[in-house]
């Protein structure tokens, strides 16, 4: 005699595979969807830390008409009788979580005038960026955004730049001579000019130079 449980046993069955495959798609999409968030806050923390090793260039650069040898000539600048400290610390590359920039050299190849991610990933963000980082656009891998200090000319990250134009004051991602400081910008899109020490900023303490 055949047992009346026996649709209804394979009916629940079938509906709790249908329920596990359910799942499984859910936990994939919330997956994706994490993972996209998580990159993209890796790319404004580059953006931000990128600025950081920008603007402490333009320090070092302003007290001394030199870029450093070394990155770290940011944390202590010992061409003065009282060292002066241009950066807090050396971040590491947000996106690879690793000290593993890549140094972009002077013309002479003597000193350092930026830094790049090593990342060879693909960036999400292919647009909407500031001004001072307009070449970054449409890049197609993080090693391409590159951070760039160039003296004496409006400071466009890597893109090409007027040779005869100078800086007027205040122009976004430059440093004003006889203004040295230590620097942590501020984060892109948050206000202000990118990368420039806001007044009263507790990185611009006097007694850090």
């Amino acid at each position: 005699m055949r047992s009346p449980f026996g649709p209804q046993r394979g009916f629940t069955y079938v509906g709790l595979l249908f329920a596990v495959v359910i799942m499984g798609l859910m936990l994939t999409v919330v997956s994706r969807v994490w993972s996209t968030t998580e990159q993209r806050e890796r790319e404004t923390q580059l953006l931000f830390v990128g600025h950081a090793y920008r603007m402490a260039i333009a320090s070092y650069f302003a007290t001394g008409h030199q870029y450093p040898h070394a990155l770290q000539d940011l944390l202590q600048d010992e061409r003065f009788p009282v060292p002066k400290h241009h950066l807090r610390r050396l971040y590491p590359d947000p996106v690879t979580g690793k000290a593993d920039w890549s140094l972009i050299p002077t013309p002479s190849g003597q000193a350092i005038m930026g830094v790049a991610s090593s990342s060879q990933g693909v960036p999400i963000k292919r647009d909407g960026f500031d001004t001072i980082d307009e070449t970054l656009k449409g890049a197609d891998c993080y090693c391409a955004w590159k951070f760039v200090y160039y003296a004496n000319r409006w400071n466009r990250g890597t893109g090409a730049t007027n040779p005869g134009a100078t800086n007027p004051p205040g122009t976004p991602g430059t440093i004003q001579p006889g203004n040295p400081g230590t620097f942590t910008p501020v984060r892109p899109g948050s206000g202000g000019a990118p990368g420039v020490m806001q007044p009263g900023s507790p990185d611009s303490n006097p007694n850090l130079n």
